[in-house]
């Protein structure tokens, strides 16, 4: 199975589901930018108590998850995942946080038809400022990387006055400006 294969089932999957998602991440950056190989899927999901049943049953069969392992992530850090028994692949879902970028990132997601399937993605201007965030925790030339990609891809579609008031927000002002002047580049693939 490859990463689409993998990605079109999950996203069938949690459209089955019914619950309230994006797809974020390193193939949220593809979509939006300057694609590379990825070894795992990244959902933010809204994750009621209600529906962990739906998604461990929805999840279980082909993908290895435990139960228990998504009830913990109600405490921190909010992050469970599905292994691909297929493919080994590894999915990650984090459950969105109650800071004012989560919420407006959330807010912002937008549909789209990928590989076939109804999909929910994070906007280019959230994958952008995700990364950088990422970036901050654990710096890696492949965060600003897909970053830059998107900003080369996206160029004067994206809306710079929301992004440059979030990077403002989240301390993120010299490296979003940095990437938007084309100081750093996205990785070649």
């Amino acid at each position: 199975m490859t990463e689409s294969e993998l990605l079109a089932d999950c996203l069938r999957r949690l459209n089955r589901v019914g619950v309230v998602y994006y797809l974020t991440g390193s193939m949220a950056s593809n979509y939006w930018g300057v694609p590379r190989t990825t070894h795992d899927l990244d959902f933010v999901v809204q994750l009621p108590t209600s529906a962990v049943p739906r998604v461990v049953e929805q999840f279980g069969g082909e993908f290895y998850i435990e139960e228990s392992a998504v009830r913990a992530a109600y405490r921190s850090p909010h992050q469970f995942n599905a292994i691909d028994t297929r493919s080994g692949l590894k999915v990650d879902f984090w459950l969105p946080g109650p800071e004012p970028f989560d919420r407006e990132t959330l807010r912002r997601r937008v549909n789209v038809t990928l590989l076939g399937e109804p999909a929910w993605i994070c906007t280019a201007e959230d994958v952008i400022l995700h990364k950088l965030l990422w970036n901050r925790i654990s710096p890696s030339d492949r965060q600003i990387g897909d970053a830059a990609g998107v900003v080369a891809v996206q160029a004067d579609d994206l809306d710079r006055s929301y992004l440059r008031a979030w990077a403002r927000e989240l301390g993120l002002t010299d490296e979003l400006e940095r990437i938007l002047s084309g100081q750093a580049g996205p990785k070649e693939t």
